[in-house]
């Protein structure tokens, strides 16, 4: 997602963010990493989701376009895989300024954070 340097990356993170906006795409992009890293069929997510094909079609064709699914052909049929690196870059961008304007977080200390149990009161 890393454009030239000194370009602003919020508006290229703003698609991915409305590629993520709706209920259907983000229960497929859940779908899809439950399923990591083999994926699933087209048909298997419609079966899953109950979304008619040319719905599921539409939906699966901005989460591409935004990199956030990778799709396969394997003969007739079309899988999907869920494209992590590019969740990965989301995350980092979303902690890149984490604790305070211009310090940085490594997205290893992040998960560190998420991986504490909360305290109990």
């Amino acid at each position: 997602m890393s454009g030239p340097p000194n370009e602003d990356p919020v508006p290229q993170y703003a698609d991915v963010f409305a590629a993520l906006g709706t209920e259907a795409r983000l229960r497929i992009l859940r779908l899809l990493l439950a399923a990591h890293p083999k994926g699933l069929f087209a048909g298997e997510i419609q079966a899953a989701l109950n979304i008619p094909p040319s719905t599921l079609s539409h939906h699966l064709e901005k989460l591409r376009h935004e990199r956030l699914v990778r799709v396969s052909r394997k003969g007739t049929f079309l899988r999907y895989t869920a494209e992590t690196e590019t969740l990965r870059e989301v995350v980092e961008f979303l902690y890149a300024e984490c604790c305070g304007r211009g310090r940085t977080t490594e997205l290893g200390d992040v998960t560190q954070l998420c991986a504490v149990p909360p305290k109990r009161a």
